[in-house]
């Protein structure tokens, strides 16, 4: 029996894919055990702290006004993409952090939250008087043509 170039072609390509598939489930379960030894070493090291929020914006690495061995630290490909960076006074100092991507929309401008933090990596907010608002979340543009 002899194979056609177009079934040669298909069999060389399935081949390939699962090889990269396969090569990707060992790179992600890597990826997977290092981002949980992350984890486990920022709760070990995790504190309660009241700050005062002075601004919050979404800035590139290099615009963020964080020391230059932070930047430093970074990837490559993370340094080019905006991170949530909140200024706030923290005992009395003024200091910029990174809020993680959840958090970031509940943290108000302007007031006074007791955060949990982890060197300079904002983990959770919680309100001292009354309660954190979260914003309404934007609609999609599908979401919006489907309503009109």
């Amino acid at each position: 029996m002899r194979l056609s170039p177009l079934m040669i072609t298909l069999l060389i390509i399935l081949a390939v894919l699962i090889v990269v598939l396969i090569v990707l489930y060992f790179w992600g379960k890597k990826l997977q055990k290092r981002q949980d030894e992350s984890q486990a070493q920022m709760e070990a090291t995790k504190q309660t702290v009241q700050i005062f929020v002075i601004d919050k914006k979404m800035l590139p690495l290099k615009q963020s006004g964080l020391p230059q061995i932070v930047i430093d630290q970074t990837p490559k490909l993370m340094r080019r993409s905006k991170m949530p960076i909140v200024k706030a006074r923290v005992q009395g100092r003024i200091m910029t952090l990174v809020a993680d991507q959840k958090v970031f929309p509940l943290i108000p401008v302007g007031k006074e939250v007791k955060a949990t933090v982890s060197g300079i990596y904002i983990m959770d907010v919680k309100a001292i008087r009354g309660k954190l608002e979260a914003p309404p979340q934007k609609k999609k543009w599908y979401q919006r043509f489907k309503k009109s």
